[in-house]
């Protein structure tokens, strides 16, 4: 009963979050979401882990969408089904497909199928697994240009294995060679794909036995060596022409070990139809990398912290490319602002975090471990010392003026202005909520172990160890000229009864 009920409620959030598919777009990418990766350890769903600060599920969308456009979506999920659905939200031209049981990637491939109206819907489809959290719009744009111009009627996205063949675990792509075992000319057949072979069925080969496959009428003979040295290995991208998918996909056999359907069986049944199968692979081929360990995904994060730093090692100043974090929504905003062809002179220090929705500006300068998320926006000339905290929740919005100053371990968080040439001095705790913004004015100094919430504070007042909450700090000018300091103001006491003497 409980299970059932749980089945009720994605099925009803699937529902509120699917906007449907539109059939006047002729490509749709299906990401396969729906298994959790035992080996990862983690009770959070495998698609869930992040790279970058993105999930992997999140990242294989947003490629499929950058990369191609107009295209529609169908995201099949399972366990951890309600994480999955919330991480991608309601999108365009986006559905999701519940898969109960899980029952291998062509059984997900059949759940999504069932979302797509037959007779409404032409054309191609790509299938992507949802934790290659490295592929990006370019693969994408590569690979279905490749399969457009190629002609073929399904290609397998592959990658090429760089260390020892000993210890390349992935399934190979099997390809014809130039000559069949007669030695007569493949013809137009050399280099299509025959099969993906299992490492595991590989290595039980007979070490003096050759491994012989027909394809078109034709014999290829290979030895166990040639297999194991072969070092292009299925990625688990796929193209199909809708029309073949959809005419094959009900065909595919469970009878295996582990009685599942496995998107990878579609290879013979094509080329059984006399279908065209092909393969390509991409550049970089870090975009192919999955994960099943957490290693692995630490070794994946490296990679994607070494592309932005590519990206902007030219342009702006960081001091340990091991250790920042810049959001890359921040990171293609740099690159735009670089190309007005006025010099940044942006300089980030070591371990320092730049969350989404940051406003960077010219000649700034942030040091070590300074922390900052949110809509904040730099005024020009500002300085941020060491182990600051700056953020504000959604909906708020943190201002900086310019050549304003925020020394070591600050907390600033919320809805606040601060006015150009102000300083804000060490051990000085900040808040500003929607109800009661804070308002710091121009050429403010403020120092001490200070506290303030809430309030408003006028050009030119200096504030030292004082504690202020919702109150209007004015500028009073004394009779010499010069301004009235604000120190020690500390509001009455709250609970004194509760409080005695040891």
């Amino acid at each position: 009963m409980e299970k059932q009920s749980a089945q009720n409620k994605i099925k009803t959030l699937m529902g509120q979050l699917s906007s449907g598919l539109d059939y006047s777009i002729h490509e749709l990418a299906i990401i396969l979401a729906a298994g959790h990766g035992k080996r990862i350890k983690s009770h959070r769903s495998k698609m869930l882990h992040k790279i970058w600060e993105v999930p992997t599920v999140e990242r294989v969308y947003n490629a499929s969408k950058n990369g191609i456009n107009n295209i529609n979506a169908i995201v099949v999920v399972g366990i951890k089904a309600e994480d999955v659905i919330n991480v991608i939200g309601k999108r365009k031209n986006t559905t999701f497909a519940y898969q109960q049981s899980q029952n291998g990637t062509g059984h997900a491939v059949q759940v999504a199928l069932n979302k797509v109206d037959k007779k409404l819907f032409k054309g191609n489809v790509y299938i992507l697994p949802g934790d290659m959290g490295l592929i990006d719009k370019e693969t994408m744009k590569y690979f279905r240009r490749n399969f457009i111009d190629s002609g073929c009627d399904m290609m397998v996205l592959t990658g090429l294995f760089e260390g020892d063949p000993e210890n390349n675990s992935y399934g190979r792509i099997i390809r014809v060679k130039d000559k069949d075992e007669k030695g007569k000319s493949s013809g137009k057949d050399a280099g299509k794909v025959i099969e993906i072979m299992e490492h595991k069925d590989i290595m039980s080969l007979p070490g003096s036995r050759r491994y012989k496959v027909k394809y078109n009428k034709r014999v290829y003979s290979f030895s166990k060596e040639e297999l194991i040295n072969n070092n292009e290995f299925n990625s688990g991208v796929y193209a199909f022409k809708y029309e073949k998918l959809t005419e094959l996909i009900g065909k595919i056999s469970s009878d295996n070990a582990q009685n599942e359907i496995y998107i990878t069986d579609m290879i013979s049944l094509f080329n059984k139809k006399g279908y065209s199968v092909s393969a390509i692979s991409p550049a970089d081929q870090y975009s192919v990398m999955g994960f099943n360990n957490k290693s692995v995904l630490k070794e994946m994060e490296n990679i994607a912290r070494r592309k932005v730093y590519d990206k902007l090692k030219d342009i702006i100043e960081i001091r340990d490319p091991e250790d920042f974090f810049i959001h890359e929504s921040v990171v293609d905003e740099i690159i735009e602002k670089d190309k007005l062809g006025i010099p940044l002179d942006i300089s980030i220090g070591k371990g320092v975090y730049i969350g989404e929705g940051v406003k960077l500006n010219y000649n700034l300068e942030i040091k070590n471990n300074v922390f900052i998320s949110g809509d904040i926006r730099f005024g020009q000339d500002v300085t941020v010392w060491q182990n600051v905290h700056l953020s504000a929740f959604r909906g708020q919005t943190f201002r900086i003026g310019n050549k304003v100053e925020i020394l070591w371990g600050d907390i600033i968080k919320g809805n606040i202005e601060i006015g150009d040439n102000s300083r804000i001095e060490s051990s000085v705790n900040m808040t500003g909520s929607d109800e009661f913004p804070l308002r710091i004015g121009k050429n403010v100094l403020i120092k001490g172990t200070s506290y303030i919430f809430g309030s408003q504070v006028e050009d030119d007042v200096h504030l030292e160890h004082s504690v202020i909450i919702k109150k209007r700090v004015e500028k009073l000018v004394k009779r010499d000229g010069t301004i009235q300091p604000v120190r020690f103001y500390l509001p009455m006491p709250e609970g004194v009864d509760a409080v005695e003497d040891l």
